[in-house]
């Protein structure tokens, strides 16, 4: 199979309509996930070996009630602790996690709160994951920035007094390459203070560059950390070669940024397992990389264009608060970031227990800032969107509405020296 694929799904031809049929429904016809393609950098590292054996063996319902309250107890959260506040025994805990997980917070965040906007600049993607609304059989407006289109969207971005901006793409090296992102990079730089990246994972040398370009942090989505799971949900593309993109945290440390950003969508697959896996990509990297800032998303699914199947059904909001707390107290000086995917109520509350970022302004389509922050209709075709956001506060109105809550807003405290 080609390792670059992209096609217009309104215009399918026979041969690719039989190539998606029998992707879907021929496991023996699909790549092995676990085999790297080439040109995908191998790095030597335990950081995987290690979440795996602890995710593998874990068994949740061994916890007892015993075990949440001796967890809760102590000063220093163990893994072993951990496991037992990611359980179901923990959950009639949920009041005393959330006061001890406001405790940490405090102590190592005071009360701020950081905001930052999502920046799409193209959803052409080369993958087919059939949960994503950029899949590349997906029938939806495909849409890529031209630079000075970017820089227009950041400047009215930045008019807002935004300072933090976070730049997605598709992942399709060939309509988004790592020379286009860069120089998306480069124009950020002229207008926010901290830029994040949230695209394909790349080796670590290209990493380099694009640090070099002015981007700071790195996110990526491992998705699910069951394999076999990721398997079945990641038909084609790059992005299914599992391994590859569990290490791509680690290359973008070795390549110089500054931060790295980790999460699992929860819903894919065992939630607990994935919030554990997901826990411990961040606790064993920290160890090997001190100096790097760390961070944690906590995203669930939500539905998208063309697929009403699509829904957060098995997380709700008592256990996505679950999570969260034990994140933040087995984890304390680790950002956790919570979207716009969750509601304006979750979000004000939330972020007074554990999360420390929300993001305002969002738009997951590609050239619409203007019409959303001015109302004015945007110039030219604009992309559709990769998902359903529930929470579409501009940055005003969650400065305000944060600041309302006693939270100290905080759009940026890094300086350039």
């Amino acid at each position: 199979m080609e390792n670059h694929f992209f096609v217009d799904a309104k215009h399918l031809s026979k041969e690719a309509l039989e190539i998606k049929h029998r992707l879907e429904t021929d496991p023996s016809y699909r790549k092995n996930h676990m085999e790297y393609m080439s040109g995908m950098e191998i790095i030597e590292s335990d950081v995987c070996e290690n979440v795996m054996s602890h995710m593998q063996s874990y068994d949740y319902e061994k916890y007892t009630a015993k075990d949440v309250l001796c967890a809760l107890e102590h000063e220093v959260c163990t893994i072993e602790d951990f496991k037992a506040l990611l359980s179901p025994a923990a959950e009639p805990y949920l009041e005393q996690m959330a006061q001890r997980a406001r405790v940490e917070t405090g102590r190592h965040f005071g009360n701020t709160v950081y905001l930052f906007t999502p920046l799409y600049i193209a959803n052409y993607c080369e993958n087919y994951c059939v949960y994503c609304g950029f899949n590349c059989y997906n029938d939806i407006r495909r849409m890529k920035l031209s630079l000075e289109q970017i820089e227009h969207e950041m400047q009215i971005i930045s008019e807002s007094g935004m300072e933090e901006i976070l730049i997605l793409t598709g992942e399709s090296r060939g309509q988004s390459d790592v020379k286009y992102i860069g120089e998306a990079c480069k124009l950020a730089r002229k207008y926010f203070r901290m830029v994040g990246l949230e695209i394909y994972p790349v080796n670590t040398e290209e990493y380099h560059y694009l640090h070099t370009c002015g981007a700071d942090y790195v996110t990526v989505f491992q998705e699910t950390y069951d394999a076999d799971k990721y398997e079945t949900l990641h038909l084609r593309g790059h992005k299914r070669v599992w391994p590859y993109r569990f290490d791509a945290q680690e290359r973008a440390l070795r390549g110089g940024m500054r931060g790295v950003a980790f999460s699992a969508l929860l819903g894919l697959s065992d939630f607990r397992k994935d919030a554990l896996a997901s826990a411990l990509h961040v606790y064993f990297l920290q160890r090997k990389y001190p100096h790097a800032e760390m961070s944690l998303s906590c995203p669930r699914l939500r539905p998208i264009v063309n697929n009403d199947r699509i829904h957060p059904l098995d997380v709700h909001e008592t256990q996505l608060c679950q999570i969260i707390c034990a994140y933040r107290i087995f984890l304390p000086y680790v950002g956790i970031t919570v979207s716009s995917r969750e509601s304006a109520a979750f979000r004000n509350g939330i972020v007074k227990i554990a999360a420390t970022k929300v993001s305002a302004g969002v738009s997951t389509g590609i050239g619409d800032h203007e019409s959303k922050y001015s109302g004015k209709e945007s110039e030219g075709a604009q992309g559709d969107e990769q998902f359903e956001i529930d929470d579409n506060r501009s940055l005003h109105r969650m400065y305000d509405d944060m600041a309302e809550e006693g939270l100290q807003p905080v759009l940026n405290d890094y300086l350039y020296v």
